[in-house]
């Protein structure tokens, strides 16, 4: 079959460069478009990124001849599907314009997430909400990421709460300095350091999960409705944000029944046999010091969800520490699985 032609927005950044990553030789997608600012535009991606270029593997050959074009749906007709990891002083406005000229946008950003018609998808967590899109009244249609700080947070909490549920939730994050894009965080701020503030976290994180794990109703989302209490912390890590959670449940579950509930989960994209789905969600560490970032961060080739030290909360019920990858599970793997998702459900086709 033909493969549909994909465009990467913000192609030159942290989240762009992981999309060009994973999107090499994908069974689905090919890369026809990737667009940057101005300075970039009108040269190939492999003269501007030849000392840009901070993933550990080389460019890949597929992008390096592509000239990069400005964000305009103009520069990049015969796209269906967009990529966006635009910075969100300009991601809104641009987004919208795509999905008027009937692409499909996929966005790291968060400037629509919280709108109840557009979907703040984790592909296992909240597939039925890919319901709403019928509802949005452009032609293309836009879905959104969650923040990455969350993202592992709320996989492993949505089979709990499905069978038990929340009634409330406190977390800490330890956040990598790549979650703060290149340059990112300077090195005197952070270097043996931890920084216990990041502008605009604790609010996406108080608020973020409560929509992933709602329902559709009346072709909108309705967020779940347990309070969540965040502290966010940068931490001089590079790849990898790690939290601390504790919940209360509606229903108290044993260990064993948490262990196993975790254990059996699988979401759709498990059940499609998705390209990039990691083939356990959910990958439990026995070790009493796991999950750490230099050890576990590439499980499930950085898709997996990480969880340990799982034991009781003497003020809530439960309490774990999460381990996601925020660049590849956080962000562009996250809408690359989004992608998949939307193809084999046929909401994509060439």
């Amino acid at each position: 079959m033909e493969k549909i032609k994909v465009g990467v927005l913000g192609a030159t950044g942290s989240v762009g460069q992981r999309f060009i990553q994973l999107l090499e030789n994908h069974p689905f997608f090919t890369v026809t478009h990737l667009a940057a600012s101005e300075k970039s535009a009108g040269k190939t991606y492999g003269e501007v990124m030849k000392s840009r270029w901070k993933i550990s593997s080389d460019i890949p050959e597929y992008a390096k001849n592509i000239i990069i074009t400005l964000p305009k749906p103009s520069e990049t007709k015969g796209v269906q599907l967009v990529f966006s990891g635009l910075d969100s002083s300009i991601a809104g406005e641009v987004e919208t314009e795509y999905a008027q000229n009937g692409a499909i946008v996929i966005s790291n950003s968060k400037n629509h997430r919280m709108d109840p018609h557009v979907p703040l998808m984790s592909a296992e967590v909240n597939s039925e909400h890919l319901e709403v899109l019928k509802s949005q009244k452009t032609s293309g249609k836009i879905i959104t990421n969650s923040n990455c700080t969350i993202m592992g947070v709320t996989i492993s909490l949505k089979p709990l709460h499905d069978k038990y549920g929340i009634e409330s939730v406190m977390l800490f994050s330890m956040q990598a300095i790549s979650g703060a894009g290149y340059p990112g965080v300077p090195t005197m701020d952070i270097l043996g350091n931890v920084v216990p503030y990041i502008s605009g976290e604790e609010d996406k994180a108080e608020i973020e999960p409560q929509k992933c794990l709602g329902t559709v109703e009346n072709g909108q989302i309705k967020s779940a409705t347990f309070p969540i209490s965040a502290h966010c912390n940068r931490v001089p890590v590079f790849d990898g944000h790690t939290v601390c959670v504790s919940v209360k449940f509606k229903k108290k579950p044993s260990r064993e029944d948490i262990l196993k509930t975790w254990k059996e989960f699988a979401g759709e994209p498990q059940k499609l046999d998705l390209p990039l789905a990691p083939k356990q969600p959910i990958v439990y560490r026995e070790e009493d010091d796991r999950p750490q970032p230099r050890l576990d961060l590439d499980t499930g080739r950085g898709m997996a969800t990480v969880v340990g030290r799982l034991r009781e909360d003497s003020i809530l019920d439960w309490k774990w520490v999460v381990l996601s990858h925020n660049t590849i599970r956080g962000a562009a793997g996250a809408a690359l699985l989004n992608a998949e998702l939307l193809y084999k459900k046929g909401l994509i086709s060439s």
